[in-house]
């Protein structure tokens, strides 16, 4: 199942993608719900964040080959970072460069959407915990990270955060840690790997934070980022595409 937010005039709703099509749901998305048997045509829709997140927890450093691209040693626990919540955009969204940055990198991430509080669980219990998966892209002022170093400005920037285009709802067997993901900028593949990569796998992440920290319904978890990182500039697309979970394109503008 696909199921996304969506704007169409001053109305936002969620709703079941299904072909070309849209059926908006009544009820909560974190509960019970049902579709709708009236579909709007994708083209009549603007797409949204598929949550307003209250929190956005990155991890850092979490693929293999990532770790070799760049040198470093493999981390023994998960590092954590966080971007705002204002730094959401959607499916189709701009991403702003900002004028303080003369380096802004695309990073392809797998994202973890949360169902319901999750706070000091089990590495079983997970998967209860789990509304879906969907495309990220952890957009990044590369040159802000190095010289302030820590990632807080460089990563919260309006716009860094575009994930989506829809939360895919898996059914049972769906295995997080072995999908394809890539980032292409204008149509070139820039990223190409697989989440079998992870140094730690999604149910030690969501294990992890929830130790840390409460997560709470339609928080995002965003798992890191495989080699390949690389520039952007205004007037490029970015598509992010992860196996099984769809394709997020976003585009690059100059900030005003």
């Amino acid at each position: 199942m696909k199921l996304g937010q969506f704007q169409q005039k001053d109305k936002i709703f969620h709703g079941i993608i299904d072909g070309k099509a849209v059926y908006p749901i009544k009820g909560n998305i974190f509960g019970n719900f049902k579709r709708s048997s009236k579909g709007i045509s994708l083209d009549k829709i603007k797409f949204l964040p598929p949550t307003f997140p209250g929190k956005i927890v990155a991890v850092g450093l979490n693929y293999i080959d990532h770790a070799k691209e760049l040198g470093m040693t493999i981390p023994s626990n998960p590092i954590l970072f966080l971007k705002p919540s204002s730094s959401a955009a959607g499916h189709l969204a701009n991403i702003i460069y900002p004028v303080s940055s003369k380096r802004v990198d695309y990073e392809a991430e797998l994202g973890v959407v949360i169902k319901r509080e999750a706070y000091k669980i089990k590495r079983q219990e997970v998967n209860s915990y789990i509304l879906g998966y969907t495309c990220a892209n952890d957009v990044t002022a590369r040159d802000l990270q190095k010289s302030d170093g820590q990632w807080t400005r460089a990563k919260s920037f309006n716009t860094f955060c575009p994930f989506g285009p829809w939360i895919f709802i898996p059914e049972k067997g769906f295995n997080p840690n072995h999908l394809q993901i890539q980032a292409r900028v204008n149509d070139r593949i820039k990223q190409d790997s697989n989440t079998n990569n992870f140094i730690f796998p999604v149910h030690h992440l969501i294990e992890f934070i929830s130790a840390v920290m409460p997560l709470f319904p339609g928080d995002l978890v965003i798992t890191g980022t495989p080699k390949g990182i690389g520039p952007i500039k205004p007037g490029d697309k970015i598509d992010i595409i992860i196996e099984e979970i769809g394709q997020l394109r976003n585009f690059c503008i100059k900030e005003n």
